[in-house]
């Protein structure tokens, strides 16, 4: 049975670590896995998606739309463009962070309103959680990411220490406590 999760987000919030991460607790987890950062820009301000799909044997990165059994979204404008991946009893984790993207810098368009509520309306699962807060209490506002795993470790079926151990292989050791307290404010959140 294979599970997929997509981490959706605006380039510059380390949508990549949070991938990286994930990865790591699933291979070490004994599954395999395949990430895929399909399409996205890497410099600020442009959607990225990434792809997390793991199992027995998993053949391809892709998920299409009504696959995923979780999006991650470090704001909410991407969770609302991604929601048709969501399976009918699938999980939203997002940060309520609103970044505004280009066209509504420009004026050319207005950021909706209540974004989460009109999913939750819509009879999604959402859980929604002020990250950047949560982050910026454990001492950088760059570690969203990290709060949104600990976030979404509370759905999974993994060790908090299978995390804990993925973010001590993969965080430089002068940010690693910081991201470990990140982690610990979006679990216990």
């Amino acid at each position: 049975m294979t599970k997929n999760i997509m981490i959706v987000g605006v380039g510059g919030q380390g949508a990549l670590l949070a991938s990286k991460t994930l990865g790591r607790v699933l291979l070490d987890g004994g599954y395999d896995v395949k990430v895929s950062e399909v399409h996205g820009m890497s410099q600020r301000g442009g959607s990225v998606v990434t792809y997390v799909r793991y199992g027995d044997k998993v053949y391809s990165p892709i998920i299409d739309k009504g696959e995923a059994d979780f999006i991650v979204s470090f704001e909410q404008l991407e969770a609302a463009r991604y929601v048709d991946y969501l399976k009918k009893d699938g999980q939203i984790v997002v940060n309520t962070q609103k970044i505004d993207p280009m066209p509504v810098i420009t004026g050319a368009a207005v950021y909706p309103e209540d974004l989460i509520g009109k999913m939750q309306q819509g009879g999604i699962k959402v859980d929604a959680l002020d990250c950047l807060s949560l982050a910026e209490q454990a001492g950088t506002s760059k570690s969203v990411n990290i709060v949104l795993m600990g976030r979404l470790a509370k759905y999974m079926d993994f060790p908090k220490e299978s995390w804990i151990s993925a973010i001590e292989k993969l965080v430089k050791p002068q940010f690693l406590e910081m991201n470990k307290k990140a982690f610990e404010l979006g679990y216990n959140a």
